[in-house]
Order: structure tokens, then C-alpha cells, then sequence
């Protein structure tokens, strides 16, 4: 076996956690590679986040996940310069409705003081609560004030690690799901259902699928529980937030929250419910029900008939509550499972953690002369003035082509997601890129064009074209042809009818 088909680190699942752990790794001079299951990275949990960076003080002291959030908090400010993803400090409320919940505010304020989280401040001036936040109930007593809280786009934010890492040299392999795992001669051999990849090192990032990956090397001492959270997504500037907005958390969750995004929009939700199917994302109409009734408890004249989507994501929770990140006893073989909430806010931390376990396993970190920190900003059509667009649309009749009416997204933005690094292959890819199919009509009127746009680029049949990769065509064939295969079946039913009479 060569030592040139051999990987120095592998890492299973393109979510957040693992492609930011693949960018955070190459700025080394390590040969490295990224499995994804799915058809694009950012497609499970990540897709199906609330995309709020928390400021820190909401995990219990004991768990793990409260330091690296603390910490992965203020590495967003570097990360987002880098990167150029969208990403405010807007801040969030914790929100007392009862005289008697302010305690708990109070105990949340002082703890996040001495752990260091900045800025926390206790405000009972309602006059001034309503002036930061208009849109809030006026039931509120006061609120826990965090203004290092943000929003993100966390399938953006996620894109953009993955362009940074592929930039700088990591493989991508999507449709590539791992169904075996041998480790022999300090070597992991993995086998996906396309290939077998050898690597000498294992990192294993695979989500609500972190434990299944942990058996097939034979180490059983987690398990994984997903948690289903609906939530309910609004039509843009239908409400707008300046704040993140949180009721008094329980144990079970931080609760139903209302929350802008980056784009205009704004949602409520999650809920919280376990289940056991690792692929679950339906909503109910139970768990819609219990999002509104938790929301109208936040903001006062809630938009209830602009909604515009319905959805689900699964957290990957283990029997701990708290992130499992391990440095396991099969030398090369790193578990970061168990990463929900905040693992969207801790996952630079997380990268960090991982760095320093690969350093104790001796691998030999030796920055690269020729890495690249940036990602450059893709380009949009609302960043150009009218004479600069004037000027693309001149030079590429494409910036003057709009494929998505709602969200004003033109052909050469579709373009440039598809041949991006790690681009686009799907409709869904697309619409997580640059967001056609993200407004009022979700796709009514451009999706055909997205897949005319798409077939064309990556010349492909029009019927090869998927939603979200395997088993999710639109279409299977052209009308004619189905009805011209019908008449041909019934021409030679008639044949053989007529042989079996003479």
C-alpha cells in the first residue's frame, strides 16, 4: 500500500462540526478528506438550526458544552471577517413574565459574569425593554439582556467553511455514506457505498449518526436520542425583531423562542420532543400548535397567517446532555458526537478541542506556507450600486436574468453557487446557496428554471436533476415518451393476443 493513498485525517459528516474541523485542519500540511452520506454538506442537523449564537451562560456549569460555547462565542467575530458569512451581534432577551421568574434571571446573570460572558445585564425599566424590543409582550416584568448573542446562517456559514477547507487542499467525497469501519496496523479503513478510503487518523462528526459510526469500531458506551424541533417560518419583514427572544428555559430545552434571521424573515420554534426514527423531520400539527401558543407568549400580534414554510430538525442528544468529544482508546480515532445546542455557537471551539487532541496524538502540525484564511464573499446582486450593475449585466447578461422573483436572485448567482468549490448539485443546494426558492412562493415559479439551470452546468438529463440527491427526482420522464411506451405495450399485447387466436 502506498503511503500516498493514505489520508492523514478522515472526518465523517458535513455538517458544521466536521467542516469546520476540516477547515480549522487545513492550514496544516496534512493530507485530508471529508465524507458526507447526503448528496451536499450542511443537510441534516445544520439545515434544521435556529442559526442563534448564544452568549454562554445558559449551560449548567458542569457540562463541557457551556466552556466551549463561552469561548466559541467570541471566536465568531475573527471567523466571520475571514469568511464573509452573514452574522450579527443583535443580542437576546430572557424573558420573565412572573415577578417570581426573575430570580432565575438574576442567578443566570451573576453565574455568566463570572464565567465570562460579557455585557450581561438585568433591566426592569419596562419603558426601555420596549424601546430595545417594541414587538415584545407587554406581560414582560424584565429581561436578561445578552448583547453578545447573534444570528447566523448556519448552512451559509457552513458553505463557506467547506469553500475555505477545499480551498486549502481537504477532499470533499459527498454521496459518500460509511457502512464499514476496519482499523488494523494504525490504519481506518473505511468503506462507503462508492469506495474504500484509507486514513491513518478518524474523526468521527456524523451527527444523530455519531454513535452507529462509534459501534462499527467497536466502541459501544454512547448512545444517540434525537430530538425533534418543529418550527414555523415567517414571510420577510412580516415581523421584525431587533432581538433574539427566549422564555425562561426548562430542562428539556431552552424553549420555544421568536428570533429574526438573516435574510428578513423571522420564526418560532423549536419545540422539543424525543423520538427514535434518526430520520424523522415531519411536523405535526400537535407540535405547530404548541410553537404558536409558546411564541404568543413573546411578541404581541404574532403573524400567524404569513407563515410561509413549516419544518424539523433533529438534535443529536446523548445520554450525558453534554458534548462528547473524546480522544477514544483506538489511537487515531476522535468521537465528537452528542453536539446539540449550542453546538452551532461552540463548533470553533470544538475545531480548537480536536486540534489539541490530534497534537497529543502526536500528529505533526506543521502550518502550510501557502494557506489562505479567506473565503471570498460570493457575489450579490443587492451589493452593487445601479450604475455597478448597469456594468456586470454588461459584461454577464446573467446578473440581468432574475430566476427568483421573491428573494431577486439572478441566473449568475445560481452560476457561481454551482461551480463554487464544493458547489452546488442539487435544487436544495441552490436554494441553501443563494435562497431562490426561499420566499412567499417556495419554489412555484422558479424551481424549473433552477433545474433548467442545473442541467445545462452539470450536464445531466433534465429527470437526473434531484431535490436533495438519491430517491428525490422530480420527474422520471418525458410525458410522450410514457405515453408512447404505453402504446407500444398495448401494440404488442394486441400482437400476441392475435398469435394466441390463429
Amino acid at each position: 500500500m502506498s503511503s500516498s493513498d493514505i489520508y492523514d485525517i478522515a472526518i465523517i459528516g458535513g455538517g458544521v462540526i466536521g467542516c469546520c474541523i476540516a477547515r480549522t485542519l487545513s492550514k496544516y500540511d496534512l493530507k485530508i478528506c471529508l465524507l458526507e452520506k447526503e448528496a451536499d454538506i450542511a443537510m441534516g442537523t445544520t439545515k434544521g438550526n435556529s442559526g442563534v449564537i448564544h452568549a454562554g451562560y445558559a449551560a449548567e456549569r458542569k457540562y463541557l458544552k457551556r466552556d466551549l460555547c463561552i469561548r466559541g462565542n467570541k471566536l465568531y467575530t475573527q471567523a466571520a471577517k475571514e469568511l464573509n458569512f452573514p452574522f450579527k451581534r443583535i443580542g437576546s432577551f430572557v424573558i420573565a413574565v412572573e415577578p417570581e421568574q426573575i430570580k432565575k434571571l438574576e442567578e443566570e446573570r451573576k453565574k455568566g459574569i463570572e464565567d465570562g460572558v460579557l455585557g450581561l445585564e438585568l433591566i426592569f425599566d419596562k419603558k426601555k425593554i420596549l424601546e430595545m424590543e417594541p414587538n415584545l409582550t407587554d406581560d414582560v416584568e424584565a429581561v436578561l439582556h445578552a448583547p453578545s448573542a447573534g444570528i447566523v446562517s448556519p448552512y451559509e456559514m457552513t458553505f463557506a467553511l467547506a469553500e475555505n477547507a477545499a480551498m486549502n487542499g481537504v477532499k470533499f467525497f459527498r454521496n459518500h455514506e460509511v457502512i464499514k469501519i476496519n482499523h488494523s496496523e494504525y490504519t481506518f479503513f473505511i468503506t462507503t457505498k462508492r469506495k474504500e478510503i484509507k486514513s491513518k487518523n478518524l474523526i468521527n462528526c456524523a451527527g444523530v449518526y455519531s454513535a452507529n459510526i462509534s459501534k462499527m469500531l467497536g466502541l459501544d458506551y454512547f448512545n444517540i436520542e434525537p430530538r425533534k424541533g418543529e418550527y414555523i417560518l415567517f414571510d420577510r419583514n412580516e415581523l421584525q425583531l431587533q432581538k433574539v427572544l427566549f422564555p425562561i428555559p426548562t430542562k428539556v430545552s431552552k424553549g420555544i423562542l421568536v428570533c429574526p434571521t438573516m435574510h428578513g424573515n423571522s420564526f418560532a420554534g423549536p419545540n422539543a420532543q424525543n423520538i427514535f426514527d434518526l430520520e424523522d423531520i415531519s411536523t405535526t400539527t400537535a407540535g405547530l400548535k404548541e410553537i404558536l401558543e409558546g411564541a404568543q407568549k413573546l411578541v404581541k400580534n404574532l403573524p400567524v397567517r404569513a407563515s410561509i414554510r413549516n419544518f424539523a430538525g433533529l438534535r443529536a442528544v446523548s445520554q450525558k446532555e453534554d458534548f462528547i468529544i473524546d480522544n477514544t482508546d483506538i489511537y487515531g480515532f476522535i468521537n465528537v458526537g452528542g453536539i446539540l445546542s449550542p453546538g452551532l455557537t461552540s463548533c470553533y471551539a470544538i475545531a480548537e478541542r480536536v486540534e489539541e487532541f490530534l497534537k497529543l496524538l502526536g500528529v505533526q502540525l506543521k502550518e502550510k506556507e501557502n494557506y489562505n484564511p479567506i473565503r471570498p464573499k460570493p457575489e450579490q446582486l443587492s451589493d452593487f450600486t445601479k450604475e455597478e450593475l448597469d456594468k456586470k449585466i454588461y459584461e454577464n447578461p446573467a446578473w440581468g436574468r432574475i430566476i427568483c422573483r421573491c428573494e431577486t436572485v439572478p441566473e449568475a448567482e445560481i452560476l457561481n453557487a454551482i461551480h463554487a468549490p464544493v458547489g452546488a448539485t442539487t435544487v436544495d443546494g441552490i436554494k441553501f446557496r443563494c435562497r431562490p426558492g426561499m420566499g412567499r412562493c417556495q419554489g412555484g415559479f422558479c424551481r424549473p428554471k433552477v433545474m433548467e439551470i442545473l442541467a445545462r452546468e452539470l450536464n445531466r438529463p433534465f429527470q437526473a436533476i434531484t431535490k436533495k440527491g438519491e430517491d428525490s427526482n422530480y420527474l422520471i420522464a418525458k410525458t410522450k415518451d410514457i405515453r408512447l411506451k404505453k402504446i407500444k405495450k398495448m401494440e404488442h399485447k394486441e400482437i400476441a393476443e392475435g398469435v394466441e387466436e390463429g
